[in-house]
């Protein structure tokens, strides 16, 4: 075998290792996001956000966990809420909320890198969420609104329009087990989770591949001279400002980053370095795009450089926390696997929740999903905009 085609070998083993790791919990997350999503109806979000105050970001952090981890149907039904009447800043506070504070990512996280990344995660989502809300109110004026509004009116596509104006969640009374457990609810649920691996398996792919590349083709070396490991101050003081930069470049949305934050993890970078760049799905090159068409060029490096502030500023004091608190672990031990099946605990997990996952796959397809798959990226039906 060639030296090239060596080390591509060796790069899709490592993806298919760390794939193979996260298979179980990547199919629990879909499932338990489907039943969350299958009772949380997306008809009073406007409703519910009117402005920035306390109230409203709470709800709209609340409303964001309780929906998909995708990336762009998170951008997309920002602006969708936005459009109908809702506060800028309290759909941004969802959109960070629904790729930060979601069921699937903690699950992955804590099989990849550990519990303390999760109590981190989800701590430092809210931190993150209340930063950028007091940053947003600071700078975003009534005429940059407006500004907003008249782009976002244009209606220009970005990715998952369909999905985002879509709403299959089970109303009515009863309790949510109740619900769920209706035929009703069990197609809503399979629904939601076939279609949330359709938005973002292209994600997890790529990240499985990048972070299976660095893993088998970067020395250990590099990564520790880039990362400052020998100097335990400056390291920290670098981790939470080239976490969200190594992001942006690395194209990875959603869930699909965190196998290559367990690679940068075990190189050396900070554990504020790994938060901040758990927290930088949103402000990935094509995501940058995307809000260009939704609310113009301004708007765009605007939420850049807010959203980047507030990452690193919650990753430093998360950084600072957990450190006092002894909670940042001191062994970088991510689960980045030689690729060989064993029948351990992982394969069995992963031949019951891939007979879970075929359940749901062929509840989908006798329920209609493939027709409501193939809208999942069309645009949006024009709507009309709400008087302000």
């Amino acid at each position: 075998m060639s030296s090239i085609g060596h080390a591509l070998f060796s790069a899709l083993s490592m993806a298919f290792a760390m794939g193979w790791e996260i298979l179980w919990p990547l199919i629990l997350g879909f499932a338990l996001s489907g039943v969350v999503q299958a009772v949380v109806t997306k008809a009073e979000m406007s409703r519910l956000l009117p402005d920035s105050s306390p109230r409203s970001i709470v709800i709209a952090s609340a409303l964001g966990a309780a929906s998909s981890s995708c990336s762009y149907a998170a951008v997309a039904l920002a602006r969708s809420v936005f459009r109908k009447g809702g506060d800028f800043i309290a759909a941004m506070a969802f959109q960070f909320a629904s790729t930060n504070l979601v069921i699937e990512l903690g699950i992955i996280v804590a099989v990849l890198i550990g519990w303390q990344f999760v109590a981190a995660e989800f701590a430092g989502g809210l931190i993150m969420v209340a930063l950028l809300t007091v940053m947003l109110r600071a700078v975003v004026t009534r005429q940059r609104v407006a500004e907003a509004k008249q782009q976002a009116d244009r209606g220009l596509a970005g990715r998952m329009e369909g999905h985002a104006a879509m709403d299959m969640s089970v109303g009515g009374e009863g309790s949510i087990l109740a619900r769920t457990l209706t035929p009703k609810g069990f197609t809503a649920i399979s629904h939601f989770f076939v279609m949330d691996w359709a938005m973002i398996w292209i994600d997890i792919a790529l990240g499985l591949f990048i972070a299976g590349a660095l893993a088998a083709w970067v020395p250990k070396e590099f990564w520790q001279a880039f990362f400052l490991s020998a100097d335990p101050v400056g390291s920290k003081i670098v981790g939470p400002l080239i976490g969200p930069i190594v992001a942006i470049v690395s194209f990875v949305c959603s869930v699909g980053n965190v196998p290559l934050a367990a690679v940068l993890w075990n190189g050396g970078i900070s554990f504020g370095g790994v938060i901040a760049f758990l927290f930088a799905d949103l402000i990935v090159l094509p995501i940058l795009d995307i809000y260009r068409r939704y609310y113009g060029l301004r708007i765009a490096l605007l939420l850049l450089g807010v959203s980047y502030a507030a990452m690193a500023g919650a990753a430093y004091i998360l950084e600072l926390v957990f450190g006092v608190a002894g909670l940042v672990p001191q062994q970088r031990s991510a689960q980045i696997v030689e690729a060989h099946l064993t029948w351990n605990y992982t394969t069995w997990f992963n031949i019951v929740f891939l007979g879970l996952a075929a359940l749901l796959v062929w509840r989908f397809l006798k329920t209609g999903g493939p027709e409501m798959l193939r809208m999942m990226n069309q645009p949006a039906p024009a709507e009309a905009p709400q008087q302000s």
